[in-house]
């Protein structure tokens, strides 16, 4: 933390915070990951669902006030937010509440992120909290919102938006925004495209981490203007930020100023592969076994994993890896592999570079590299994958670094149940 003087912490720590956390997102470019699921409900890390670290996050900052958005496919989310996040003390004043589109203000869903905070301003206005912090479940992300809270109330500012460094090649996929020497945003694009650096030797960008700060009132202020706008789409990137910045002060949160903070974009399956094997390194940077911030969700009743067999060519074994609740390797071989809970793999297998989601069963004599399994799916004997790029580009998706996805619909097998 930056503050040194314990009674300015003491008071920041009491102001009142209600969480929003925009969970209705479709993530189209997670392919077959979300077909039949939010991307917010995507396993993650093992045992975690994506939008575990945006709620672990406000635990973990002493924020118990929070509201789940939800839309889009959002049954599996709302079972595990039930499931995991439900144990609040209601007599405390904790909540997580969910907040599906309930057109209470108009007959519509969430058009866009402003418009679903919109549609629910009577919830903001009954909580009455002092700040509202707008967050998206979909992101994998660990920091403490007092910091931003803290730089928020120094700045003086209506609202901050938390931001990170990006290539510029990468800036088509975010909101881009530049800042004075005070850190106040001085513009804001959504998604640019064909963007090129100003300054010579710097291909960096600063991109929208999705998630604002709020003054609660002047937050109301600007929603009810928005919504009256037939010309707006009715979201914090493309209408309200940009609009805002031309007559209100507005701090940018810089994350990486930060040290012990960590922030992934799992939008695509190769950034979900490359972040999901990364939590195997030896000294990863998002580290799972952090006891001073503990990833809360949901913990299914689960035996320990199981290894199995000790011959020379038929040996259950795992190096490099991580291996979840439930799992039995028998005779198997796995080599820096991610493993979530109920995993079965049998005799004569090996895999590889693979993150493979709960409840798979993967045959005997199968060959599996750079690949993601979906939930649930049974892998015949003698499956290739990931070995032969015209086999796999012919049954499954591959995404452009050599990604290999299989989900159950892929090998004709029942894919509503995948959630």
């Amino acid at each position: 933390m930056i503050i040194k003087n314990g009674q300015e912490m003491d008071s920041i720590r009491r102001k009142k915070i209600l969480a929003l956390v925009l969970a209705g997102g479709a993530g189209t470019r997670l392919q077959n990951l979300t077909r039949w699921r939010a991307k917010p409900a995507v396993p993650f890390g093992g045992k975690f669902r994506i939008i575990d670290f945006a709620l672990s996050n406000c635990v973990n900052s002493g924020i118990r006030n929070i509201g789940v958005l939800t839309q889009y496919k959002a049954h599996s989310l709302i079972k595990h937010l039930q499931k995991a996040w439900g144990g609040f003390k209601g007599e405390l004043g904790e909540f997580v509440e969910i907040l599906p589109a309930q057109q209470r203000v108009e007959n519509s869903w969430y058009k866009g992120t402003a418009d679903a905070i919109y549609q629910n301003l009577d919830i903001i206005k009954h909580h009455n909290p002092d700040y509202v912090l707008i967050l998206a479940g979909d992101h994998i992300y660990k920091t403490d919102y007092m910091d931003m809270l803290e730089s928020h109330i120094k700045s003086g500012a209506e609202m901050s938006a938390a931001c990170i460094p990006v290539n510029i090649s990468e800036a088509s996929n975010f909101g881009i925004m530049q800042v004075d020497e005070h850190n106040a945003i001085t513009q804001f694009i959504e998604k640019p495209q064909n963007l090129h650096s100003s300054n010579k030797g710097n291909d960096s960008v600063l991109a929208s981490m999705g998630f604002y700060l709020f003054n609660t009132e002047f937050l109301c202020a600007q929603l009810i203007e928005d919504a009256k706008s037939n010309l707006s789409s009715h979201d914090f990137g493309k209408d309200l930020i940009p609009k805002i910045i031309n007559k209100n002060k507005v701090n940018a949160y810089q994350f990486e100023n930060n040290s012990w903070s960590y922030w992934r974009d799992v939008g695509t399956i190769d950034a979900f592969w490359k972040a999901n094997l990364e939590l195997i390194d030896v000294v990863p940077e998002l580290d799972l076994y952090d006891e001073s911030w503990p990833i809360w969700t949901y913990q299914a009743q689960v035996p320990p994993a199981k290894f199995v067999f000790n011959d020379n060519k038929r040996r259950g074994v795992a190096v490099d890896s991580m291996v979840s609740g439930g799992c039995i390797i028998s005779g198997a071989e796995i080599q820096h592999s991610l493993l979530f809970n109920n995993v079965k793999v049998d005799s004569y297998t090996s895999i590889q570079d693979s993150v493979i989601l709960p409840d798979v069963t993967i045959g005997n004599h199968c060959q599996i590299k750079n690949a993601v399994i979906d939930k649930r799916c049974k892998i015949p004997d003698n499956t290739i994958i990931g070995h032969d790029a015209k086999l796999d580009n012919a049954n499954y998706h591959v995404s452009p670094n050599g990604v290999v996805l299989v989900t159950p619909d892929m090998i004709n097998q029942e894919h509503y149940r995948a959630a």
